[in-house]
């Protein structure tokens, strides 16, 4: 009796229905895999994935009602294991590294080979990452970069974290124009009390004087921190 062995389910979904037709009959024709569904709606895409939890999900980019970036963001909530692989037509730097971040296994473009698209599927089943080379390179260059800068603004914020509650009112005072002796009226301290706190601000902040100190509070989103304080 011979073995009944599942295969492979895909769904498709892209914003073109000429072009889902086309990979459609591709994959069909080229593997043995079988295209569940395809779909030029995120939304619907989404309830697809629902429906036959497929294995792998190829995904446009630019869709209707909700972007592809957005789709693979709640497709990884699902939890299903899902594995989503971009295929897009734009060869976009800062697309690439948020779809990946996002959880996207793999990137490609559309221009790119019928057999190129078909070693990507391959590549992603079998539990890898695929970035064609044309792209790689620029991509772990941007990814570089964009975790530099996001490391640097993570050490920023946490300078904010140094400053205590009394220097925070102070410092909340500061970015609202308030000078010595209104901070020290509406705080019921002493100026010098107050003066005290400011050179700490200056100090854990790493600035020289008031109005870096007032810069840098404004550009962390320090405003929105003691607001949402306040409301907490």
């Amino acid at each position: 009796m011979r073995e009944f062995k599942k295969k492979t389910r895909i769904l498709l979904v892209d914003d073109n229905a000429e072009h889902l037709r086309g990979i459609k009959e591709l994959i069909t024709l080229e593997t043995g895999y079988d295209v569940v569904g395809t779909t030029t709606s995120a939304n619907i895409g989404i309830s697809l994935v629902k429906k036959y939890r497929p294995e792998i999900v190829i995904m446009d980019i630019n869709l209707p009602e909700k972007d592809g970036l957005q789709a693979i963001q709640e497709i990884e909530k699902l939890g299903l294991g899902t594995k989503l692989l971009v295929l897009s037509g734009y060869d976009d730097q800062d697309l690439i590294y948020r779809a990946m971040k996002l959880g996207a296994r793999g990137y490609i473009l559309k221009t790119m080979s019928s057999a190129q698209l078909v070693h990507a599927i391959d590549e992603i089943l079998a539990g890898k990452f695929y970035l064609p080379s044309a792209i790689s390179s620029r991509f772990f260059d941007y990814f570089q970069k964009s975790f530099k800068e996001e490391e640097n603004a993570s050490s920023e914020e946490n300078l904010l974290s140094y400053l205590t509650s009394r220097e925070e009112e102070v410092l909340s005072l500061l970015t609202q124009g308030s000078n010595y002796k209104g901070i020290a009226s509406q705080l019921f301290i002493s100026e010098t009390t107050v003066k005290t706190h400011v050179n700490n601000i200056f100090q854990k902040l790493q600035v020289n004087d008031r109005t870096q100190a007032v810069l840098y509070a404004l550009n962390n989103g320090f405003g929105r921190k003691v607001r949402s304080k306040i409301s907490a």
